[in-house]
């Protein structure tokens, strides 16, 4: 087995992914890596065993008869080897470290988490409260989801859904707020630490922050909504913090009007990670629930 020390398993790896599959994109997605990681690949392990598998076509790749003779042995070799590591993982019970921000962890995720444990009884998951980047090329999280304006490098992103703000209040004082003129008259909680602005989301109705009255301050969004649940005036909140206490009918969302931050949740994790069934059903389940939550906002601004 000498031979194998000239040319990269992870190579052999894509090469036999393309090949079965057809394409770079339906490989990439079975890897758990970007499409042009495929393809430098691809060209590195052509280039290793100094010949070419496959010939570049207008309709894409195709398999040189050298390229589906090796591809051939290739499946057939892989099988047996994904064979062996099942062996490894029979009756293990699966962990999965998962990190995300505080305020998700707190005021979202905690809630729903019954319905993952439910379906997944078998994978314990690890949760870290932490907004600090993570490298997850150097440490055991295998997951994150983070609050970003773009998807972030070296690792794998998949965007989950936009992140929007929009007020909410208590049920009695959303009974005040006709139109967002209103809130002129209101007392307003502000997060002194936030990137977000109440300009941002009072703009389309030609009104500015500076119109609104003084009102308290905090320094995080959880005493602002906590603040808010208290009945101390209108907050600036989004879906994944107030998710469950509007849920619950502690604050209401009294206009329809959201505005987009610019910035997006994203699940993120190391090139190659989705090969794991576990990860890919937290990434699948995730994204499930973040789509749960949209419903619910659309049926909350239509009470």
């Amino acid at each position: 087995m000498k031979n194998l020390n000239q040319v990269s398993l992870a190579g052999l790896r894509v090469v036999e992914a393309v090949g079965r599959l057809g394409s770079l994109k339906n490989a990439a997605e079975e890897l758990g890596i970007t499409s042009g990681a495929v393809s430098q690949q691809l060209h590195k392990t052509e280039h290793q065993l100094g010949r070419p598998l496959f010939t570049r076509e207008t309709g894409g790749l195709k398999l040189t008869s050298l390229g589906a003779e090796i591809c051939h042995e290739l499946t057939s070799g892989l099988k047996q080897i994904s064979e062996a590591v099942a062996l490894a993982d029979r009756d293990r019970e699966e962990s999965l470290f998962l990190s995300v921000a505080p305020l998700l962890a707190e005021k979202w995720l905690v809630w729903r988490l019954s319905s993952f444990m439910k379906a997944n009884p078998d994978i314990n998951l690890r949760l870290d409260a932490n907004d600090q980047l993570v490298n997850l090329n150097h440490s055991d999280v295998d997951a994150c989801v983070r609050v970003h304006k773009r998807a972030p490098d070296d690792v794998y992103s998949e965007r989950l859904c936009e992140h929007f703000i929009y007020p909410v209040c208590t049920p009695e004082i959303a009974e005040r707020l006709k139109e967002p003129r209103d809130l002129l008259n209101e007392v307003i909680i502000r997060d002194y630490n936030s990137y977000y602005r109440w300009s941002d989301w009072l703009a389309p109705f030609g009104l500015k922050e500076s119109q609104l009255p003084r009102g308290h301050g905090f320094s995080n969004a959880s005493l602002c909504m906590d603040a808010a649940i208290a009945g101390h005036g209108v907050f600036l909140g989004w879906d994944t913090l107030v998710a469950n206490a509007v849920k619950q009918g502690q604050l209401k969302i009294p206009f329809g009007h959201r505005c987009s931050t610019g910035r997006s949740y994203w699940f993120i994790c190391r090139e190659g990670a989705l090969r794991s069934p576990s990860v890919r059903k937290l990434r699948d389940w995730l994204k499930e629930e973040i789509a749960q939550t949209a419903v619910e906002y659309e049926k909350a601004v239509k009470v």
